[in-house]
């Protein structure tokens, strides 16, 4: 079902009847909100993640005058932002013209298809909604008693390390329920075992419960955008485009899926299912087992790489199409993040707090990496200590709390 918050009869109708076609083509998902906004509204919502309501924090503040900036400028547009849960939620932009709601609203309902049948979303919290408002109103909660600053500086503290997970971890948990935390998971251990007050370990566990909820967007992004492009270009040319749409159609279609210097996920994404479809592969089976890394590790071939714009731009500059692969399943290996695990796991309050850098052929970049570990130092309360590697030697990097010098929200 369908429903919709602010569009007008006519988009009213035209949800109806892309959803008809949708749910017609095979594709199926929870109920869909649609709710449409004015662009600034929108950037607002996209800038807190997607969710309406959360707690306060600078770091939304900025993105919010990033995507405000880009959309006055004309540098950038939003067309689409849609919320993986159950309802399926998704917000247009008033001022948009009819087209392009038509296409936005095709392309969600791809989203909203593979947010219900991928693997990778199932472990996820279909009610983050309300989840994420609850959190808002726990943050407010501690922020009346012990003050905004206090709060916002410890909070910003642990926004910084919400990549420090194991992303395999909630499928772990999926299959296992009660799995021990991996050693990857530096979050979790920090709330168990770190010398912090009750507050704080709520916060701790508050992000990381928001982190592991991103998790499959950063997992699936080329495949996720690559399906809901794929279906709005099916559903659009399959009869929901009038005749005088066409050519607007197209311009914007090749927009989103243009060849650019970097990696364009929609137009990978799109490649890969089009290239398997043409292979007589079943495409929603596809869709349901993979994540990036293992559609891209088992389908990219010589003949794919020869078809591929991003590839075919590598090679040109005299890269092997081999080595073009590995580097992308480098890059996006652990959701693009370094792997860094607790190599002490029975390390106590008051004990260095021993870590390890999972070497894969890429350096840390230092100044980066002293500014996390001065983080975990503050939150552990003890020396932590780092083992990596460094032009090809092994080196330890040391920072004691003591020594960190505060810096963020105010």
């Amino acid at each position: 079902m369908v429903i919709t918050r602010g569009l007008g009869p006519k988009l009213e109708s035209e949800a109806q009847r892309i959803e008809e076609a949708a749910r017609k083509a095979g594709l199926d998902f929870f109920d869909v909100v649609f709710e449409a906004l004015p662009a600034e509204d929108v950037n607002a919502v996209a800038a807190y993640g997607g969710f309406a309501k959360r707690y306060p924090s600078w770091r939304f503040g900025m993105d919010f005058e990033r995507l405000q900036k880009g959309y006055t400028y004309g540098f950038s547009k939003i067309y689409e932002l849609v919320i993986n849960g159950d309802p399926t939620l998704a917000y247009l932009v008033k001022t948009n013209s009819l087209m392009e709601q038509k296409l936005v609203m095709a392309h969600v309902f791809g989203h909203a298809d593979f947010f219900r049948h991928n693997i990778w979303f199932a472990p996820t919290d279909r009610h983050m909604v309300a989840r994420m408002e609850h959190h808002g109103e726990r943050v407010a909660h501690w922020m009346g008693r012990l003050g905004r600053t206090a709060v916002e500086r410890f909070l910003d503290r642990v926004l910084a390390l919400d990549t420090l997970l194991d992303p395999y971890q909630p499928q772990r948990e999926r299959w296992n329920p009660g799995a021990a935390a991996s050693p990857y998971d530096l979050l979790e251990f920090l709330a168990r075992k770190a010398p912090l007050e009750e507050w704080q370990v709520e916060l701790v566990r508050m992000v990381r419960t928001e982190a592991t909820y991103f998790l499959p967007q950063r997992q699936t992004k080329i495949l996720n955008e690559g399906w809901a492009s794929y279906w709005h270009s099916k559903l659009l040319t399959g009869g929901i485009l009038d005749d005088s749409e066409i050519v607007e159609f197209s311009d914007c279609h090749a927009g989103a899926t243009a060849d650019t210097n970097g990696l364009n996920p929609y137009k990978l994404g799109l490649e890969l299912f089009r290239s398997a479809e043409r292979a007589g592969e079943d495409l929603f089976a596809l869709r349901r087992k993979h994540n990036d890394l293992s559609f891209l590790d088992e389908w990219v071939d010589a003949d794919f790489a020869r078809t591929s714009t991003f590839f075919a731009r590598q090679m040109v500059q005299g890269k092997a199409w081999q080595d073009v692969k590995e580097a992308l399943l480098q890059s996006l290996a652990w959701c693009g993040t370094p792997q860094i695990r607790v190599r002490n796991l029975d390390a106590e309050p008051g004990q260095v707090w021993q870590l390890e850098h999972v070497h894969d052929g890429r350096d840390l970049h230092q100044e980066d990496a002293m500014v996390i570990l001065g983080d975990l130092a503050r939150l552990w309360g003890s020396p932590v200590v780092l083992a990596t590697k460094l032009a090809g030697n092994a080196v330890e990097w040391r920072v004691d709390p003591n020594e960190v010098v505060e810096s963020g929200a105010a």
